[in-house]
């Protein structure tokens, strides 16, 4: 576990992809959720409202983790732990839009649900570069 996030990692979190927010409920059960969100270097932001799973875990205990896959090679895989620092209104939806640019929808309707849309804003702590084992190649038995 490192605190400082690895330079040939660093692609995953410019990248528009798709990570996994893993939360603790208020039951003591794990919840895992695929976010959309933007790194400025030393927060994640993700928009949410306040009545989604999301939400609501995060203000029961704010610690979580995000996991982010590379899709060119699965084995590369990046963890982010840390606690969410605080939740900013987006009342205007402009946050939410600017996630729709980043990801490729720059015409992305302001969501019904705005007047409960807010910004995650989650610390990123301890990075933990994660790549899986690779298969070795096996000779066919002659």
């Amino acid at each position: 576990m490192i605190h400082t996030l690895p330079d040939e990692y660093r692609d995953l979190l410019e990248r528009p992809l798709i990570g996994i927010l893993a939360t603790v409920a208020p039951d003591g059960r794990p919840a895992q959720q695929p976010m959309r969100f933007t790194w400025d270097g030393a927060h994640l932001r993700m928009s949410q409202t306040i009545p989604r799973r999301k939400f609501v875990p995060l203000q029961a205990n704010p610690n979580y983790s995000f996991i982010i896959t590379d899709p060119d090679d699965p084995a590369r895989v990046l963890e982010i732990t840390g606690w969410l620092v605080t939740v900013g209104g987006d009342p205007d939806g402009d946050f939410y839009r600017q996630l729709g640019r980043r990801y490729g929808n720059p015409d992305e309707p302001v969501p019904a649900d705005v007047d409960d849309r807010v910004v995650l804003i989650l610390d990123a702590q301890h990075f933990i570069p994660k790549t899986a084992p690779q298969p070795t190649a096996t000779t066919p038995a002659g």
